[in-house]
């Protein structure tokens, strides 16, 4: 899962770098920043808990935050969790 979760970080990183940004923030829910933190430490972003993002984190340059919308990417883990617990069904069949 760590894994999975470091990819999908480090690829919306490499987008928004890719588009001439720099993406320095992330702002994560709780059940985000529960499954992602020892990959976070590899990041080199400066997080910052949001409750209502729950599963889900927001990668910006904060330079740029709400002034351009192409500014920031919003992650998703749940989709993840979703395929793991489907896996783990299949496997008990």
């Amino acid at each position: 899962m760590k894994e999975e979760i470091y990819e999908l970080v480090k690829t919306t990183i490499n987008e928004l770098r890719e588009e001439g940004l720099n993406p320095d923030i992330m702002l994560a829910g709780p059940e985000f920043l529960k499954h992602a933190s020892e990959v976070l430490k590899e990041c080199h972003l400066a997080v910052y808990e949001i409750k209502e993002l729950n599963s889900d984190a927001v990668i910006a340059d904060s330079q740029y935050l709400g002034q351009l919308k192409r500014a920031s990417r919003r992650i998703s883990i749940g989709l993840l969790f979703k395929e793991k617990d489907m896996w783990e069904e299949i496997q008990k069949v």
